[in-house]
């Protein structure tokens, strides 16, 4: 009897528990206990006892020290190459489950820029709502670095972001370009149908803010032809750019999905640039983010909007205008 219980308790010491293997591996991407704590939503010495139970459990040690950061050891390495094929079983395993519920319900956390969120995601979210009613779409928005933390984080679940955007544990997938144009006022010295660096960069410019990708794309674009722009404002929104320039105090680059559709501007006129420049704005997910069905449809239905806005005959602004 003694020798039978021995034999059932041993499978059980060798067990994995997915909550202690996933504090393990955070420990060791971030190099620290306290980050790992933070990114699960754990106190610190929680995210401790996790990594020393798994420790107990397998009879070896996971962990050590090299300086302030925390490594894993050889045997740590190797259960760290074993979890990403468990971690790929279990995702697997809960979306085919999932293709078993009635209906797509759930919260899905979305960040964006604002010129997405207003001139990109309306339909698309009005479409949302009323194909899956369960589905909540919760939208918050920010510059491109503030989405991407987010979605390392875990605090969101997926962003749609203006590149660059990098991280060692995300996932970039590019989904549709938007043209950048020049604006002016019609009545006001309006700017030809096509303009270069060389037109724009003696008049007074409403640039982005500094820390937008945007203002990045768009100073790249003059240091091309050696001129550095002199904005007389920068503002971190698309819509106050259009009214500063709408009120004539100056001329802006805007992403071309601002002036078109509902964006239209009556008292503004639109120019081509060149050479063209376009901004790219793409999809950012946690590699070791699970996708379920509420998770899916919204990350479809941005690849269908991505899709649409490449076929010709796609609504474009209009120079001249």
């Amino acid at each position: 009897m003694q020798a039978m219980r021995k034999t059932l308790e041993k499978p059980l010491q060798r067990s994995l528990n997915l909550d202690q293997l996933r504090a393990f591996g955070l420990v060791v991407e971030t190099g620290s206990f306290s980050a790992a704590a933070e990114r699960l939503g754990l106190t610190q010495p929680a995210v401790s006892l996790q990594v020393r139970q798994l420790e107990r459990r397998l009879a070896v040690r996971l962990v050590e020290r090299v300086g302030r950061r925390a490594r894993a050891t050889a045997a740590g390495s190797e259960l760290l190459r074993h979890a990403q094929h468990i971690d790929a079983a279990v995702e697997n395993a809960i979306e085919a489950l999932g293709d078993h519920a009635s209906a797509v319900a759930g919260r899905v956390r979305l960040g964006t820029g604002a010129t997405a969120c207003l001139h990109l995601l309306p339909p698309l979210l009005r479409a949302l709502r009323e194909q899956y009613p369960a589905l909540s779409v919760v939208v918050s928005t920010g510059n491109t670095d503030d989405c991407v933390r987010k979605v390392e984080e875990n605090s969101i679940d997926l962003a749609l972001v203006t590149l660059p955007a990098t991280g060692r544990s995300l996932e970039v997938t590019p989904v549709l370009d938007d043209e950048f144009v020049a604006i002016g006022r019609a009545d006001l010295a309006p700017l030809k149908a096509r303009v270069g660096p060389a037109d724009l960069a003696p008049l007074p410019l409403v640039l982005f803010e500094p820390a937008a990708n945007t203002r990045r794309l768009v100073e790249r674009w003059f240091a091309a032809e050696g001129l550095q722009p002199q904005p007389v404002m920068e503002l971190g929104s698309v819509e106050a750019m259009k009214e500063m320039v709408a009120a004539g105090l100056g001329y802006a680059i805007v992403p071309g999905m601002a002036m078109r559709g509902r964006g239209a501007h009556p008292e503004l006129k639109i120019s081509r640039l060149v050479p063209p420049l376009s901004r790219s704005l793409a999809i950012v997910l946690r590699r070791d983010k699970p996708v379920g069905k509420g998770l899916r449809v919204v990350l479809d239905a941005i690849a269908r909007a991505g899709a649409e806005s490449k076929r010709p005959g796609a609504p474009r602004g209009r120079p001249g205008r």
